[in-house]
């Protein structure tokens, strides 16, 4: 570390020490396969979203959500409608300032289409604690196939600044186990000899 200015002013022509070296080797190499990584890790990596999206107007991605909050609310929670849909059909969720709505209560090992939108600005979808980050625009209803594998409560979080009550932003999913199928019992008579 030098205090005053270094003898030769052209610093590029001074040699490299060998440590210097080192690092720079490292980093380059570091850098060439994170880079390769990347692309590598689309293919193997099995994360990547569905490229299912759809233009439509807000007002009708609305409309949408709202039909369908009505035909499958099974309860209420501080005035906002908990929807059980049925296994395997069509889920809609709408970002709006400032929440996610209605609340889902979905079954543990089946399979959904989950259609998200917003109706003002541009959201993020957090679903925590797993790992699902999704940005969400107006006038863009993004489908992906969602296979909830635990139960629990599941909180979403905005995680794209939306204004002043941009940390108020949440919503909810609840995944319950699947019901046992009941099998009609059949009578069985005895046999006597």
């Amino acid at each position: 570390m030098a205090i005053a200015p270094p003898e030769q002013r052209i610093w590029w022509r001074e040699p490299i020490e060998r440590v210097e070296l080192t690092w720079i080797v490292i980093a380059f190499l570091w850098a060439l396969f994170m880079f390769f990584f990347m692309i590598a890790w689309h293919f193997i990596g099995q994360q990547n979203l569905s490229p299912e999206a759809y233009r439509i107007l807000p007002s009708a991605y609305e409309q949408k959500v709202e039909e369908f909050a009505k035909k499958y609310q099974v309860r209420e929670e501080k005035g906002v409608p908990v929807v059980r849909p049925p296994a395997g059909s069509d889920v809609y969720m709408l970002g709006r300032l400032w929440q996610w709505w209605p609340i889902l209560e979905l079954e543990q090992g089946q399979s959904y289409r989950f259609h998200l939108s917003s109706i003002d600005w541009q959201h993020g979808f957090s679903l925590q604690p797993t790992n699902i980050n999704l940005q969400v625009h107006p006038g863009y209803e993004h489908v992906i196939t969602l296979t909830p594998t635990e139960t629990g409560q599941f909180g979403i979080v905005c995680n794209e600044f939306c204004g002043i009550g941009h940390h108020t932003m949440t919503g909810k999913i609840y995944v319950t186990q699947k019901k046992a199928e009941t099998a009609p019992r059949v009578a069985q008579k005895e046999e006597r000899r």
